[in-house]
């Protein structure tokens, strides 16, 4: 799959990320919209046009980040979610129908496997590596 990002790269509110490749010899494609942005507590973003994916149509995903004041430790819990509609027709259609619930959960699994990478702290130094 080929990244492009705007100037913004992303990371801020209206950025925009197109996203083409193939997939098993399939043409997929498809841009999203920064429509929400208060660092570092929350972002989402969502999908813009016609997207060609194989088991999802049209998404909104995001994370939000909330300080836990329940311990002496600096903690925050971390809420990743998506909401996506099924391709229209076709084997996209059925391949949602059996595989979309299954691949949102990778995604959002993907999500929090990505974030806790980051914020683990780093042999020898205690911080945390700095987040993208």
């Amino acid at each position: 799959m080929t990244l492009s990002l705007d100037k913004q790269a992303g990371r801020a509110l209206g950025s925009h990320i197109r996203l083409e490749g193939r997939v098993l010899g399939v043409q997929l494609s498809l841009e999203e919209v920064v429509t929400e942005h208060t660092p570092p507590a929350r972002k989402v973003w969502a999908t813009v046009g016609t997207p060609r994916l194989l088991v999802i149509g049209h998404y909104r995903m995001g994370f939000e980040l909330l300080p836990v004041n329940d311990t002496s430790v600096a903690s925050v819990s971390l809420t990743v979610f998506i909401e996506y509609a099924l391709p229209e027709r076709g084997v996209s259609w059925l391949l949602g129908r059996i595989f979309g619930g299954w691949y949102a959960r990778w995604c959002t699994q993907r999500m929090v496997a990505d974030a806790q990478a980051a914020f683990t702290p780093v042999a020898g130094n205690g911080n945390p590596r700095e987040a993208p």
